[in-house]
């Protein structure tokens, strides 16, 4: 951390002008990933999700200076079990050139800060299986995996078919 606070760390709210710039790092994040094909998303969709009368998702933005280094994009979930909210960290990307300083921890940091803030029971994220720097870092961090879980998804025409009132496929 003390190399990115040399470099003028500064952690801040994402603000509807920065759509544009989200979306990079969102695009960077996806090369990263190998899923660049997946990408959908475009600034108005951001803009709409994001900064509309009805947030879904918040974004922190990391900065060295003035230059973008990093995001993390979260929402708030609910945990039956505790009773109380939580904060789901979708998205945690820090450009390559700006690894090691700092700058995931920071804004993990800041998250678990707004988390505690917010009288959140947890933090939680998903992280790809073939990721191993990232799953390095966040066992770094006190990070537990949660392997007696695994996530299912409904998308395309399986979700127009479920949400229309179709069962099995």
């Amino acid at each position: 951390m003390a190399e990115a606070a040399e470099r003028a760390l500064r952690i801040r709210r994402a603000e509807a002008a920065d759509c544009g710039l989200i979306l990079a790092l969102i695009r960077e994040l996806a090369e990263y990933e190998r899923l660049a094909h997946e990408v959908v998303a475009d600034e108005a969709l951001l803009r709409k999700h994001l900064f509309g009368p009805q947030p879904a998702a918040e974004v922190l933005l990391a900065e060295a200076g003035d230059e973008p280094v990093g995001f993390a994009l979260f929402f708030t979930s609910f945990s039956t079990f505790l009773g109380r909210p939580g904060l789901y960290l979708e998205d945690l990307f820090v450009r390559p050139a700006h690894r090691g300083q700092g700058y995931g921890q920071a804004l993990i940091g800041a998250l678990a800060r707004l988390a505690l803030e917010r009288g959140c029971g947890r933090l939680e994220w998903s992280v790809l299986d073939w990721n191993t720097p990232a799953i390095g870092f966040y066992r770094a961090l006190g990070a537990e995996p949660m392997d007696e879980w695994t996530t299912y998804r409904v998308t395309g025409a399986a979700l127009e078919r479920l949400g229309n009132g179709g069962g099995h496929a």
